[in-house]
């Protein structure tokens, strides 16, 4: 089983693409590999196993010599079977997929296996806040196109795209790339003065509460317009037959103020 970890590691196969190549959980996975002996494995997993290193039986591992040849033959086997084994109902009966193309529906299924495989792995509570943080992350995105930036900067960092590529605004994705690069190293080195975060940090605080502050202000001048749109138009409460009218005399009473 050392020897499987080590040829494993050397293809550079993720227990995220094992699992999903083997059909089991990411904790599956690991369940696996601690065992001494590969025949303690389920038949069928085995054998989809052997399939994918290229040998017959267990013991032919021993005598895998993982080359550029023999990886890029590994890689091709696992992408073939994941892609002839897919058993995800792409039409537009799936509500899921409705109205997405064939490359947008893949994606978005990926997504789902790997979120999927998150929250099967050892913690929980972990996956449950990083995925909250990650929906909170997709909401803000059309509010700030340096969300988009920061996508970019973590697939180029992990390697998963050129870092020559900008397929966003190039000269601000630049910039942003740069500055990001910095600061990580910066903190990384620990090469930061405590106090000079922690006045950034209060920084941070100051700028969260002001964001807040407005938008409570902003929330209770719509309420007040309501209320008055409501008195105004001689409505008790905001229903579907009235609700264009409603936000009509709300933003009529609002251009009253400019």
């Amino acid at each position: 089983m050392e020897k499987l970890n080590t040829i494993l590691h050397e293809l550079g196969i993720s227990k995220v693409n094992l699992a999903k190549y083997l059909g089991v959980s990411r904790q599956m996975i690991y369940n696996y590999l601690e065992l001494d002996d590969i025949s303690k494995w389920p038949k069928d997993k085995k054998v989809l196993l052997l399939n994918l290193l290229g040998v017959k039986a267990a013991e032919d591992i021993n005598s895998i010599k993982v080359t550029t040849d023999y990886i890029k033959e590994v890689e091709d086997r696992i992408k073939a079977l994941l892609e002839s084994s897919a058993n995800v109902d792409y039409s537009d009966n799936n509500n899921l997929f409705q109205g997405l193309d064939k490359k947008e529906k893949e994606l978005l299924s990926n997504i789902i296996d790997l979120i999927k495989l998150k929250f099967e792995g050892e913690s929980k509570e972990d996956a449950y806040h990083s995925m909250k943080y990650l929906y909170n992350f997709v909401q803000a995105m059309e509010s700030s196109k340096e969300i988009k930036y920061i996508l970019a900067y973590v697939s180029k960092s992990i390697g998963m795209t050129k870092p020559t590529e900008f397929v966003f605004n190039q000269d601000e994705q630049y910039v942003f790339e740069s500055i990001l690069f910095s600061a990580i190293n910066l903190y990384g080195a620990k090469g930061y003065s405590p106090a000079k975060i922690a006045e950034a940090r209060k920084r941070f605080i100051d700028k969260i509460e002001q964001r807040q502050e407005e938008k409570l202000g902003r929330t209770l001048e719509l309420n007040v317009a309501r209320v008055q749109a409501l008195k105004e138009l001689g409505y008790t409460e905001v229903t579907d037959k009235n609700l264009q009218e409603v936000l009509a005399k709300i933003v009529e009473i609002q251009s009253r103020k400019v």
